[in-house]
């Protein structure tokens, strides 16, 4: 059957939560049969409906089969006129966050801190997309007081469609820097996408919140109503890093005075991260000791900065992701720490088109001015570039794991950071 979107709200009202997965069936729920390159989900209608969906809104004709079905044009533009039709009936603050680096991390952060005053609701993990902002909007409920959006992109225009779709009332972008130059075509391109947040913010009359201390952010929220933090003098929100040994730490000129805050995240570049989510928690109200007790409670997860002991060895675990700005950071930081062995492995970075060699070539070059103990490349495509002759290159983790396996390393600190799909998670077990 076909119904109009006000039709479809008051069943998702009454459903009262949405999927796309039949494994995630819920009783009374309404799953959208989504396509893609090498799957159909109106294959799964039945299923989901059997399994206790109480509609299963399809696209495909065939799979019409009654009254517990809702046929539409297109299963995924239905759910997102759905979210936007939802998000439009919200009377609550929507955040809305990119940047090319941390805006996971800082999501999390954000909403650690917002959560010790309000309901809260925020992006499951990087599920950022066209398809992860509606499913998070649509999680949104009658008790939700805020709700924090993630929003990811690797070609352009994609931030501007995911506004349209969320609608935030306040903004923030964490950084600008070179990642999916296969997508956006170069770092021209990374700016122009990331800024549609700030561009819809300014049109919408919203409020932005921006790093003080990074000139091309500042640049571009000129003329748009901001909120600033960061280490500069006459920030609003106003901080600055201490050591970083390799946890962040940190000091805050917060309202009830200054306080130190140490957090459990590796990396002196996360005190951007930190500064922004202290920032959003002052604007909002929440109370100084909250925002730290927040912070410093906060436990990094699924490969972010994380501290592994292994028994053999001390792990920077970095390896969700990585692009040339990232790589750069945590090479620069590692390179600072106080540790006697320091290993470095490294994975290729993905999605960088025409620029990979010449990106790979100049991660290159800064491990060997660098004078690291033990360098190990990982992937063809540091395998197509020139490397010093002391330097270990494998194509691949499992390689580097099995010759890890007959060359056991011990008593180092260790960085590995890659892009997610070298899988260089899994090399942690030979270490």
């Amino acid at each position: 059957m076909r119904i109009s979107i006000d039709q479809l709200y008051a069943h998702y009202l009454e459903a009262g939560s949405v999927t796309t997965d039949t494994r995630k069936i819920t009783p009374g729920c309404i799953f959208f049969a989504l396509r893609g390159e090498n799957f159909d989900g109106n294959a799964f209608s039945n299923e989901a409906i059997a399994k206790g969906a109480r509609f299963s809104v399809v696209d495909n004709a065939s799979f019409d089969s009654g009254d517990h079905t809702i046929l539409v044009d297109d299963t995924l533009k239905a759910m997102q006129k759905l979210a936007r039709f939802h998000r439009d009936q919200l009377n609550i603050p929507v955040i809305g966050i990119t940047g090319t680096n941390g805006k996971t991390t800082t999501k999390e952060l954000i909403n650690a801190v917002l959560s010790r005053k309000f309901e809260t609701i925020a992006t499951e993990g990087n599920l950022n997309n066209h398809i992860g902002v509606p499913l998070t909007l649509l999680s949104i409920c009658k008790t939700t007081n805020i709700a924090i959006i993630e929003m990811g992109a690797n070609h352009k225009g994609e931030i501007a469609t995911l506004c349209e779709i969320a609608s935030p009332e306040f903004g923030i972008i964490t950084n600008i820097g070179k990642a999916h130059l296969e997508g956006f075509g170069s770092y021209e391109g990374v700016i122009s996408t990331k800024k549609e947040l700030f561009e819809f913010i300014s049109e919408s009359g919203g409020q932005l919140f921006v790093n003080s201390d990074n000139d091309l952010l500042t640049q571009l929220s000129e003329n748009i109503s901001t909120i600033t933090y960061g280490a500069r003098s006459g920030a609003w929100c106003h901080g600055w890093p201490e050591e970083s040994n390799p946890f962040a730490k940190l000091r805050w000129d917060s309202p009830e005075g200054l306080l130190a805050i140490t957090t459990s995240l590796v990396g002196a570049y996360n005190f951007e991260n930190v500064m922004a989510a202290i920032c959003i928690g002052q604007y909002f109200g929440v109370p100084p000791m909250e925002i730290r007790a927040a912070i410093a409670t906060y436990h990094p997860s699924n490969n972010r900065s994380q501290i592994i002991e292994t028994g053999n060895n001390q792990l920077i675990m970095d390896a969700y992701n990585a692009n040339p700005t990232s790589m750069k950071a945590a090479i620069l930081n590692f390179r600072n720490l106080n540790s006697p062995s320091k290993m470095v492995i490294l994975g290729d970075m993905f999605e960088l088109g025409n620029e990979t060699k010449k990106e790979h070539t100049e991660i290159v070059r800064l491990l060997d001015e660098s004078n690291f103990e033990t360098v190990m490349l990982v992937g063809p495509r540091f395998g197509s570039v020139s490397v010093p002759q002391h330097f270990l290159s494998f194509s691949s983790t499992k390689e580097a794991t099995g010759w890890l396996g007959k060359h056991p390393y011990k008593g180092h600190t260790i960085l590995i950071k890659g892009s997610r799909g070298i899988h260089l998670e899994d090399i942690k077990e030979a270490l």
